[in-house]
């Protein structure tokens, strides 16, 4: 099984996730709507507005943005952002206003998270 481009290397991982929590950065993708990141809470389905980091350009995507590889855009400061457990689920491996509007709206109207 590959190993996950994210945690190549865990310590730069580690110190995004931390600037992040210190920025108390809002959601990049819903932009607040669903409320603050509750950064306290563990990473998980059961906890829809905690905090993880989305890149913005899907490491699953990398060759499409011109990265040298998935490492490369998984360790790309101006790829990332903070967003909600919820809100990067829904967002999967697209891109773009549109689908972030749209997963705003069904996450704040369907209540699934």
């Amino acid at each position: 099984m590959p190993k996950n481009p994210r945690y190549a290397n865990g310590n730069l991982r580690r110190k995004h996730r931390a600037r992040f929590r210190a920025m108390d950065a809002p959601c990049g993708i819903c932009k607040g709507r669903l409320g603050p990141i509750h950064y306290d809470e563990p990473s998980n389905a059961q906890h829809p507005l905690s905090f993880v980091i989305d890149e913005i350009k899907p490491v699953s995507r990398w060759r499409e943005f011109g990265y040298a590889s998935p490492e490369a855009a998984a360790q790309d400061w101006d790829n990332l952002q903070a967003a909600h457990y919820c809100c990067n689920q829904a967002k999967s491996n697209h891109v773009g206003e549109q689908q972030v509007k749209k997963i705003a709206h069904e996450v704040k109207t369907s209540g699934k998270w």
